[in-house]
């Protein structure tokens, strides 16, 4: 029997009710249209899985009797937090625990804020953050998405009064970082895009947003070992049918290593803790057959503008979670909300698990992150391994989409810098005067970016901003 604070109201589903929990499995020997190799599928099983040591590693917390509760709590799921309630409840959680700091980051041309909740032993700045483990959790970026930010406002306060030797232990250790809504204006109009009619998960390459530049300054400055993308996800029930599916950076210029741990941390930290809850998990943009088996990838490439690819492309161990919007089950479809909890409780396992790749593996991966850091600067100046302007890691590119001989530096002119020199430096790309006289400037390969640089500069990449003139090695 899994432990629940006492005050919280949790509309369960019945257990007969739901689909069976899902473990992804390697896909072998699929279709060669779907690509897939190295991808995790879906293996079916008749019922949700015993909990085990890793799938309860995350643990419930324990709160205070009086601890804060947002409106969507407050309603047992009938109604989501307005903006101004989750101001309210932060402020609340604020006076409650000495773990937390908030800081205003933007405020939109609405007047709406973007905030930065920060929850650790004691406040740090930026750069004293950036020399220890932490993570970054990104929340609501598509504004129609309500119950991705529940389930971070949730997690900001469990670990803000959380009193067990675990939360203790990781807030000693490391730092979490939590934007409860990066897209205020979206939220309040209850629509997937900004004010201004964008996608802002389609921004973090351009960078035009107010949104990803204030994301992509957070990456910068904290320089977070792991970051979790929140959303929520529609789409066919009969084939995208689970409960929470998650997705690491696919994009071919992320370190294969980091790559790998973002595969490490979707199955042995979040898929346990949420199948441990009894919620079914997959991959994001795979549909399932009736037996399970992915029978078709529908979305998740390697798209350099969708933050999963972007941070990773910054040498930290990225993810996005998507938890189900469709009420699959008779017991959601009759009570919306069993829907509600149900889509809220699985965002807050997914990010338990999260924080347990934290506390458990935050060490080591600050020394992989610095070590990807230096090796893309040696390969960037030395004109070594490859560059991908396409493909992703279930999706070789074609000849034409790889650099085999990599520039060692762009040059651009007075006026290209000048039109991309802030986007240039959200993500912290480094740029020297050529010396000539025309005001033109280099930006050499040999930096930690070497892997964003060709997605943003180079003629041939699909989203560049300016066609740089590349200058080849020797």
């Amino acid at each position: 029997m899994r432990r629940r604070h006492p005050a919280r109201v949790t509309v369960r589903p019945a257990a007969a009710a739901r689909p069976a929990a899902r473990r992804s499995m390697v896909a072998v020997g699929l279709a060669a249209a779907l690509a897939l190799t190295g991808a995790p599928g879906a293996a079916g099983s008749a019922a949700a899985p015993a909990p085990d040591p890793a799938a309860t590693a995350a643990g419930d917390p324990v709160l205070p009797a009086d601890a804060p509760r947002t409106a969507f709590e407050e309603s047992g799921g009938a109604a989501w937090t307005s903006l101004e309630e989750e101001q309210d409840f932060l402020a609340a959680v604020d006076a409650a625990s000495d773990r937390v700091g908030l800081r205003t980051l933007a405020t939109t041309a609405a007047g709406r804020p973007l905030q930065l909740v920060q929850v650790g032993s004691r406040q740090l700045s930026p750069r004293e953050v950036a020399l220890r483990p932490s993570i970054l959790i990104t929340c609501l970026q598509h504004g129609n998405e309500p119950a991705a930010r529940e389930g971070c406002l949730q997690v900001v306060r469990d670990l803000a009064l959380d009193d067990s030797a675990r939360t203790r232990g990781l807030l000693s250790r490391a730092t979490v970082l939590v934007v409860p809504t990066v897209n205020p204006d979206g939220r309040a109009a209850n629509t997937r895009a900004n004010a201004d009619g964008v996608d802002v998960n389609r921004d973090h390459l351009a960078l035009e947003t107010l949104e990803a530049q204030t994301v992509a300054a957070l990456v910068r400055d904290y320089d977070p070992e792991l970051v979790v993308d929140v959303h929520e996800y529609g789409g066919r029930a009969d084939v995208y049918d689970r409960d929470l599916i998650r997705l690491w950076p696919r994009n071919l210029n992320v370190d294969e290593g980091l790559r790998a741990r973002a595969v490490e941390l979707a199955e042995d930290f979040v898929d346990p803790v949420v199948e441990a809850g009894g919620w079914s998990t997959g991959v994001y943009g795979i549909w399932n057959g009736p037996g399970g088996e992915p029978i078709a990838q529908v979305a998740g490439d390697g798209d350099e503008r969708i933050m999963r690819n972007a941070v990773g492309l910054k040498h930290t161990v990225g993810q996005l979670t998507e938890s189900q919007v469709r009420a699959l089950a008779p017991d959601e479809q009759a009570d919306p909300r069993v829907n509600a909890n149900r889509r809220v409780e699985t965002n807050v396992l997914a990010l338990r698990g999260s924080l347990d790749m934290l506390r458990t593996r935050g060490g080591e991966l600050r020394r992989e992150t610095d070590a990807a850091e230096r090796e893309a600067t040696r390969l960037g100046a030395a004109g070594e391994g490859r560059i991908a302007l396409g493909g992703a890691d279930n999706e070789p590119p074609a000849a034409d989409r790889l650099l085999l001989e990599p520039p060692c530096a762009y040059v651009l002119t007075a006026e290209q810098h000048e039109a991309v020199a802030q986007t240039l430096a959200l993500h912290d790309v480094a740029t020297t005067p050529t010396g000539e006289a025309d005001g033109s400037v280099e930006v050499p390969m040999g930096q930690p970016a070497r892997g964003v640089i060709p997605l943003l500069l180079d003629e041939r990449a699909t989203y560049a901003l300016v066609p740089a003139a590349p200058v080849a090695c020797g």
